[in-house]
Parts: structure tokens; sequence; C-alpha cells
């Protein structure tokens, strides 16, 4: 790890990372990509020192109530957070503040903060996103090594349900010839449905490649799946979208699952869930005898 100091902290559409770099070692991972311009290993994790204090002059100057996003390229809850609790301080000034929170993680150390996750949500909207890519948790421990197995994430949808804590899941990416099954895309809804998540945010069946990544992902193939990467490169060659075969099938049985269901899985309006600031009456209605 190292520490830099940031001069700001929130995008132009609200969101923020705390850190920069990860620790979970999926083999998949986009954010390796060199287009994001990154300066240091991806394992180095860049500590944002005074993440903390850009946001809370940040929200003190926000004239309007918005949701603020975390989780999109660097997950809040990487293992250096159980040390260094800057997501929760970062969470903590959300609540302060009043604004609503749509927060991206792959770990059951989201837990940790369920106390603050209940009081933002209470006030306005908390809304916790989880990846489920891989039903079989042994191929989980494979292509996601080093964060919650699929298992425990949704022990903590089925938490954040019991709290009354809305839930979006995020089904992707979906590996050509490794979890393209139907049998894991069903696993996966199963778990969906049990807990009762708002929507599921779905681009298709496949995954995207760029470099940085690409290269990544195929040492991991080599590694878990001899022979695996010359059939990559054969289908695929170096293309940025890899559709899986199975795509339509799979597509046909997420949809309709869905829709019987009544899970949210149309991309827009999924992200306009997300976006969409709600604030909550918070106040007591007083009845007096003989007024009824």
């Amino acid at each position: 790890m190292h520490e830099t100091k940031v001069k700001g902290i929130l995008s132009a559409q609200n969101g923020m990372n705390i850190y920069r770099g990860c620790t979970h070692g999926c083999i998949y991972c986009d954010s390796r990509s060199r287009c994001y311009q990154m300066q240091h290993d991806f394992e180095d994790i860049e500590i944002k020192v005074n993440a903390p204090e850009l946001l809370e002059e940040t929200l003190r100057r926000k004239r309007k109530k918005c949701m603020i996003g975390t989780g999109a390229m660097s997950d809040p809850y990487i293992h250096l957070e159980e040390r260094l609790g800057n997501t929760r301080k970062c969470i903590e000034l959300i609540h302060s503040y009043g604004f609503g929170l749509a927060i991206q993680t792959k770990s059951a150390r989201i837990l940790r903060d369920l106390d603050l996750l209940k009081k933002i949500n209470e006030k306005t909207k908390c809304v916790v996103q989880m990846t489920l890519t891989t039903y079989d948790e042994a191929l989980c421990k494979i292509i996601e090594p080093n964060v919650s197995t699929t298992k425990e994430r949704f022990e903590v949808l089925k938490i954040m349900r019991d709290n009354g804590i809305p839930t979006v899941v995020w089904l992707c990416p979906i590996l050509p010839f490794i979890n393209d099954t139907e049998e894991n895309i069903m696993g996966i809804l199963d778990y969906c449905i049990e807990a009762k998540v708002h929507g599921i945010i779905c681009f298709g069946m496949g995954l995207t490649l760029r470099e940085g990544n690409r290269e990544y992902f195929y040492e991991k193939l080599d590694r878990y799946f001899p022979g695996m990467k010359d059939r990559y490169i054969k289908k695929y060659n170096f293309a940025y979208q890899l559709p899986s075969p199975n795509n339509a099938k799979l597509m046909r049985i997420f949809e309709s699952t869905c829709k019987s269901n009544g899970i949210v899985y149309d991309i827009g309006e999924c992200f306009d869930y997300l976006h969409k600031f709600e604030e909550k009456n918070t106040y007591e209605q007083i009845v007096i005898p003989g007024l009824i």
C-alpha cells in the first residue's frame, strides 16, 4: 500500500473510489485495464488519505441531496479496510449530511457497517449492490480467490433483506466455456429470488477484455484451465466483447425468471433506481384523543 492526497473525491455523477487498486484477485477484473492509467501495481493499494476530509467538504457545499455511489472501480471493503476504516468514515459522513448511498462490493465485510446502512435507509435510501457470477463454490474460489464466496454474499443479501435494505445484484461477467451454463445462471437467480433483490443488472452473458486485464485473465486461464486460452483466442481473437455462445438462451432464461418473480432487470430502470434520491418522512404522527 501507499498513501496519496487527492484533489477531489466525487465524480460528476456523485461516485467515488476511496481506494485505488484491489486485493480480491478476480481473474477477469476490468479495473486492471491500462486505459485507466494506474501508475502503480494493481495490488499496491493507493490509500486516498484525505478522502473523508474531501467528502465532508463536498457534501457540506452541495445544495441538493443526492445518492452517493462507491465501489465501481475499487471495492470499498478490500482487506485493508478492516484496519483503516476509511469506508466507514465516509459512510458516517453520508449519513450525517443526509445523503443516500449506493454501495457495491463482493465482501461480507460490509456487515460491519450494517448499523450505518440501516440509519441511512431509515432517513433516505441505501442500496447494497453485490456481484454474483458463479454458483459453484469451488469455481468461485478460482475465479474470485480472495473475496467472500458466492454463498457468503448470498447470506449478506438475506441479512440486508431482513433489515429492509434494498439490494441490486450485478450478474457479470459470465465467462464463456466456464460458467455460461443454465445450471449456473439458475443457481444465482434462485439466490436472488430467495433474497428478494430489487433488481439484477446484466449486460449479456459474456465478458469484456481490454489491454491490461486481458493479459492477466489469459495468464490465469493457462494456470487453472489448460487449453482454454487457445480456445478463447481461436473464438474471439483480441475482441473487446466476448459474448457467450449460449447468450441468447441464457438471456431468455434470465429475463423470464426475473419477470415472473417481480425482479427489475431493465438496465436503465436499475440505474435510475440507484441514482434516484428518496427522502422519507421521519416525523411521527401525533394522535389527539377525540379528534379521530
